[in-house]
């Protein structure tokens, strides 16, 4: 029957589930016959979701979650977190040991942003083009 047309998984706020969350969305792009975004799509959701569990300050047994969906030309990336505080575009501090977080997800996708949830908290997303993909 193939891979439904959006992918919610719910995570706690452990950094060995970003690797588990880039597994799920790899099947997720195979069967929706989108391998050729799967590096950059991959590099996205690792900087999205490692923000939420670095910086989203919530109660221990609140989750995130990921949604992958699949859009016309491509995907949608989110990661929801209960967190208020939105992200900042910033350039890693190279002493600080971080990533390259949003100034990546920009250069990579077609476009992203911040957006509110119902409930607490806030979701970043990011569309990527398979069409655009090398």
């Amino acid at each position: 029957m193939g891979q439904p047309p959006t992918v919610v998984l719910r995570w706690s706020r452990s950094a060995r589930n970003v690797g588990r969350a880039r597994a799920e969305l790899r099947s997720a792009l195979g069967a929706w016959g989108l391998g050729r975004i799967e590096d950059a799509a991959s590099l996205v959701l690792s900087e999205l979701l490692t923000n939420a569990v670095r910086h989203a300050r919530t109660a221990p047994d609140r989750k995130i979650e990921t949604r992958y969906l699949r859009i016309p030309g491509g995907l949608r990336v989110e990661v929801h977190d209960a967190s208020e505080v939105r992200p900042l575009m910033a350039l890693p501090a190279a002493e600080a040991g971080g990533g390259w977080g949003l100034p990546l997800v920009d250069v990579l996708s077609e476009r992203w942003g911040v957006s509110d949830r119902e409930g607490p908290g806030k979701f970043v997303w990011a569309e990527l083009s398979a069409e655009t993909a090398p």
